[in-house]
Parts: structure tokens; C-alpha cells; sequence
């Protein structure tokens, strides 16, 4: 076993921070066995980058009954749904444990559901992981880091190889290339050269993966620090090809503005500057998606115009289809898939506001067709100003902090979050004689739009315009 002892504040780090895994391991060297701490969790220690809380992950000699036995009594709670391939879970004091037996697992080559074989040592176990920087496992007992992969100077590198040849890594596991990019995001690492050349050649392996796994990957590689290279990364090995086509296609479209090499890299560029306009403490995967998807509908726009200029007429209406047709088939929920579609659909309507042309009520159609994405689009249609030309991008963001303060002056003077009209469905059939049906609804749609264009009414202005819609309806009025 290749093993060596950590510094003081190395073990300090990992200890504290999990005072459970200490108290775990007495239990399993009294009866004669070893636990070691594995995952990220012993990763990011050495990395110097432990926050928050972690699900712990464990690795041990015992086999599952054994684990059973050790938990019972101890922990608050114990489940066995991951039995089958080696793995009991349990709850304790608000931590999510999972104790693996060692595992020594083979591979059909067609799924990457692994023939379950249990395993003897902890270096066998390790080899078998995606990464070399996964590859550790710190020895809670003799307080020691086994590394037979050579994963923590990987880590000081900040190279991502893998522990095995990566054609055999991915070969087991062709979700590994997705989570290689994934990987160079959230660390900022560079994949080793061999990685690379192994997911070009093999990139077309990821159709055997399915679309929630990809998803999840996708997620957690968008959310990531460093989405732009795990992205580059993507795009560059043909992975992109597979899981995201549309993102690739825009490298062969030259943007209108031609400040940019082309709708790709003018794509990365919009994330990047959306990104620095978050202001949550957690990363935003809408504006992200948004940002990265905003211009998906521009191969499918794109027309010559005579003398020589590039128009995308429409490309917000068709990348809206488009990114709905793509995140759902990635099996993203109905409201990611939904909120990002129609940032995309919005992201160009500011550009019609021009030096502050539009009238208050086209404001409030700008704020009610956003809704609850408001603040998402301010930030989408500031992230797109990517020009190199000083000036008109100071000036794009002047006019947009103008539009911005028009929105809170009206907002201040009329609830634009609840843009309703000024009588509701009820006060209708009261004053038309109507019962419940289409022509309520139609009168309920006039009246909005009415509200829309002239703001709040007073009530007796809203009877009067009500009625005259009705008369002109056909619609006989009580008298």
C-alpha cells in the first residue's frame, strides 16, 4: 500500500472538519477493520478548499452485513438501497454517510453499470476511480494518505489524469469525459494530454449515457468556477457534439458586428460577463444556460444580405424554440426549461428601446412579459453588450440604466409585479349579464391590455371603457 503521513494541519483540516469519520473509524477498528475517508472530500482538503458541508464517503475492508451491524445502534438512521453494489447508508448528526466495501469491479464495455466484485485492498479499490486526484483515501486509522495514483501531485499540478490508460477509464465509464470537463471547471485544472486525445476518439461514447446523468454533469460543470474552460474543453473534444450540438454549430456564424471571431466565442464571453453580474452567493444555472444558449437560434437565422452584411432576423423566436427542445431533452425540469427559454425569447427586446423611445406602456409590457425574470434579463441583456468600441458600450449601459429607472418609477406608481385589469372577473359578469365562459375571459383580456397601455383606471373609467368594448362587441348591455 503506497501511504504516506500527512503535515499536522493536513490532518488538523480533515479531522475537524469531520469529527463523525473519527468517531466512525473507532467503531470499525475495534471490530478489526479499516475505514478510510474518500472522494472529494479528501481532495478538497488537500486543496485547501473545504466549505460548507459534505455527504461523507467512505471505503472499507468490511463487507455490507458487517457495515450493517457496526451502524446499528450508532447511527440515527440506516438505509440499504445501494446494497447491491457494496454500499450502506446512514444519518448522523445531520451528515449523510455512504460506507463502501472495497471494490474490484469489471465493465460489459455496452452500460456503465460495473459488474459488481468486491475487492481486498484499498489500493485495488482506488485504481479503479475516474481520476488520479480522486484516487486518495486518507487512512482514519494510522492517520495516513494512501495514494497509489499519484493523485496529490496531480493536485499541486493541477493536472486531471486518469489512474488506468484513459481509453480503459472511458471505456468503463464514458460518463467520465463529461465529468473530466466538469472537473476542469469547478478546480480549474488542465486535463494531461493522453485525457484529451482519449475523448476526441472517444467522444461519441457518451451516447450510451443517459440524458439525466448528462444533465447532472452539465449542471455542476455550468455552476462551476471556471465554466468557460470545462465548456472549451467540450467543444474542443467533440463531447459537445454529443450532449450540446447547438453550441458548436455557432462557431461557424460570424457575429453582425463582427467584434467577435463568432457566435461561440461572443456566447462564452456573454457568460462570463453575466456571471460577474450574479448576486447570489449560489451560482445561477438559468442565467447561466440563458447566457450560454442566448444565440443558439443565429446557424438557423443567418441571411447575406446584399452588400456584403449578415442579418439573423428572428434568431430570439427560433433559439427559444430551440433551447426548450434541447433542455428538454436533457431532461431538465419544466421550470428551468421554461425560465431559460424565455430569457432567450426576451434577451433582444431591449434593443427596440433605442435612445428611450418607448412609451411608459411599452415598459410595462417589458416588465410583465418578464415577470419573475426581471432580474435575470436585466442581467442577460447587460451581459450581451460585448462590443470592443468604448463608447457605445458605455452608452448601451446608460440607456439601460435609464430603462431601469423608468421601471421603478412606474413600479412605485402602480404595482407592476401584479399588472391586473382594474375589474375582475366577477365585477364583469355583473355589469355585461354574463355567465362564466370565452366572453369573460375576452373581456378580462381588454381590460388588461388596457391597463397595459394607460396604467391604472379609476372605476368609473373602467365601467365606461368596459361597456363601450361590449357595444362593440355585439354584446347587450344591461340597461
Amino acid at each position: 500500500m503506497s501511504g504516506s503521513k500527512l503535515s499536522p494541519d493536513d490532518v488538523v483540516e480533515l479531522l475537524s472538519a469531520f469529527p463523525v469519520a473519527d468517531e466512525l473509524a473507532e467503531r470499525f477498528a475495534a471490530a478489526g477493520h479499516r475505514l478510510y475517508l474518500v472522494g472529494g472530500s479528501v481532495r478538497d482538503a488537500l486543496l485547501g478548499r473545504l466549505t460548507g458541508s459534505y455527504d461523507l464517503d467512505f471505503t472499507t475492508d468490511a463487507r455490507p452485513p458487517a457495515v450493517q451491524k457496526l451502524l446499528s445502534g450508532w447511527a440515527e438512521a440506516v438505509w440499504d438501497t445501494g446494497i447491491a453494489f457494496g454500499t450502506v447508508g446512514a444519518a448522523k448528526r445531520g451528515l449523510t454517510l455512504e460506507i463502501t466495501t472495497f471494490r474490484a469491479d469489471t465493465y460489459d464495455g455496452v452500460t456503465r453499470n460495473p459488474e459488481v466484485t468486491f475487492g481486498d485492498t484499498i489500493d485495488g479499490d482506488l485504481v479503479r476511480r475516474d481520476f488520479t486526484a480522486n484516487a486518495m483515501a486518507f487512512d482514519l486509522v494510522a492517520r495516513e494518505l494512501v495514494d497509489p495514483t499519484g493523485g496529490r501531485a496531480a493536485l499541486g499540478a493541477k493536472v486531471l489524469d486518469t489512474p488506468a490508460t484513459p481509453e480503459q477509464s472511458f471505456s468503463d465509464d464514458p460518463l467520465r469525459m463529461l465529468r473530466a470537463a466538469r472537473f476542469v471547471s469547478q478546480l480549474g485544472f488542465r486535463p494531461a494530454p493522453r485525457v484529451v486525445e482519449a475523448m476526441r476518439a472517444m467522444a461519441g461514447e457518451l451516447s450510451r449515457i443517459t440524458p439525466e446523468r448528462v444533465q447532472a454533469e452539465l449542471s455542476k460543470l455550468l455552476t462551476g468556477a471556471f465554466p468557460r474552460a470545462g465548456i472549451e474543453l467540450m467543444v474542443e473534444t467533440g463531447l459537445a457534439d454529443v450532449v450540446l450540438p447547438e453550441l458548436p454549430a455557432m462557431k461557424l456564424e460570424i457575429d453582425e458586428h463582427h467584434q467577435h471571431k463568432d457566435v461561440y466565442h461572443h456566447s462564452l464571453v456573454v457568460l462570463e460577463q453575466a456571471i460577474d453580474l450574479e448576486e447570489t452567493p449560489e451560482p445561477d444555472l438559468v442565467l447561466r444556460l440563458a447566457a450560454l444558449l442566448h444565440d443558439i437560434g443565429k446557424p438557423d437565422t443567418r441571411k447575406f444580405e446584399d452588400g456584403g452584411g449578415v442579418s439573423f432576423h428572428h434568431h430570439e423566436v427560433v433559439g427559444a424554440k430551440m433551447a426548450r427542445k434541447r433542455l428538454r431533452a436533457l431532461r431538465y425540469s419544466k421550470e428551468v426549461v421554461e425560465d431559460v427559454s424565455q430569457l432567450v425569447y426576451l434577451h433582444l427586446r431591449f434593443h427596440g428601446y433605442g435612445s428611450g423611445e418607448w412609451t411608459d406602456s411599452a415598459v410595462r409590457r417589458y416588465v410583465t412579459d418578464a415577470g419573475h425574470l426581471l432580474p435575470r434579463l436585466h442581467k442577460l441583456v447587460r451581459a450581451d453588450c460585448t462590443t470592443r468600441n468604448k463608447r457605445k458600450a458605455n452608452a448601451l449601459q446608460r440607456t439601460y440604466d435609464e430603462l431601469e429607472r423608468r421601471i421603478a418609477r412606474i413600479a412605485a406608481e402602480e404595482d407592476l409585479r401584479r399588472v391586473r385589469p382594474d375589474l375582475d372577473g366577477n365585477e364583469i359578469m355583473k355589469l355585461l349579464g354574463l355567465p362564466p365562459g370565452p366572453l369573460v375571459g375576452k373581456a378580462w383580456k381588454f381590460l388588461k391590455e388596457l391597463r397595459l397601455d394607460r396604467g391604472p383606471l379609476d372605476h368609473d373609467e373602467a365601467v365606461a371603457e368596459l361597456l363601450a368594448w361590449a357595444r362593440s362587441e355585439g354584446i347587450d348591455v344591461p340597461g
